[in-house]
């Protein structure tokens, strides 16, 4: 039989070097016999349209993490359903020379809160109002969520999660920073801020949380994720949103379906070396 060719991916950031990707998507390809290489490149938003155009065709795809899941999106030939109602990809493929943005993360976060407990109707609050926080929109109401309240430190950011909430059909209410406290109160609380910016909150956490997910893996748990769990309430590991919307990439990219727990057992160890 002829060898598996090498084929290429990476994920991209600005920074991007505390990214654990190379470590997910490598123990896949492992799994999978694919001798294949995943690197990681520090890249700003300025840089992204030379990088993709630099691409030949060994490269099958690139993983995107802030503040690139918006930039790409002028960039794409064509773009999968959840991006154009988040606004938001994190997964640019590569296919015989067209672009096409796919959006894992509203899987990763809907997956992670599923294994916390999070299923059925009610209520849901959202910290922040990033390309994450619009994925969270899309996963609340897969989840069957009702109604979501998103507190936001931009009024632009806040309307941009109403047009998601209008595209996936979830009614959002949007509050200002300043009363972000009152989002621990909902059944199901997605925190998307970068790391240190709820640590604050962890002081403010009610006697009888619900579910909490908070995307931040470094450190792993948070303040807030601590201070969440000591009080009984269920987390979901931002490791686990990570885990479940690299599944899905590895998926988009090979065609294959790869090894959920060797990829957990490898995020694991690396995490706890850290």
């Amino acid at each position: 039989m002829p060898a598996e060719p090498v084929r290429r991916a990476a994920v991209l950031g600005h920074p991007v070097s505390h990214s654990l990707s190379p470590v997910l998507h490598r123990a896949a390809w492992a799994g999978l016999g694919l001798p294949w290489e995943y690197t990681l490149v520090d890249c700003t938003s300025e840089q992204l349209a030379a990088y993709v155009a630099s691409l030949d065709d060994s490269w099958v795809g690139l993983s995107l993490t802030m503040p690139l899941k918006q930039a790409v999106l002028p960039l794409l030939d064509e773009a999968d359903p959840l991006v154009a109602a988040t606004g938001a990809a994190n997964t640019l493929l590569l296919d015989g020379g067209r672009r096409r943005g796919a959006n894992t993360d509203v899987a990763g976060i809907e997956h992670a809160l599923r294994e916390a407990g999070a299923v059925g109707g009610g209520d849901a609050a959202i910290v922040g109002g990033g390309a994450t926080a619009r994925s969270a929109v899309a996963a609340l109401r897969a989840l069957g969520v009702t109604t979501a309240a998103v507190y936001v430190r931009r009024a632009e950011a806040g309307e941009e999660l109403r047009t998601t909430g209008d595209e996936v059909g979830l009614p959002i209410d949007v509050r200002p920073w300043d009363r972000a406290e009152e989002a621990l109160r909902a059944s199901v609380v997605v925190s998307t801020v970068p790391r240190g910016v709820a640590d604050p909150l962890a002081a403010c956490v009610p006697a009888a949380p619900g579910v909490l997910l908070d995307v931040v893996y470094d450190p792993c748990p948070t303040p807030l994720a601590s201070a969440w769990s000591d009080l009984g309430g269920a987390v979901a590991s931002g490791l686990e949103m990570l885990l479940h919307q690299a599944v899905g990439q590895v998926r988009l990219m090979t065609g294959r379906e790869p090894s959920v727990e060797a990829m957990r057992t490898a995020l694991l160890a690396a995490a706890a070396a850290r």
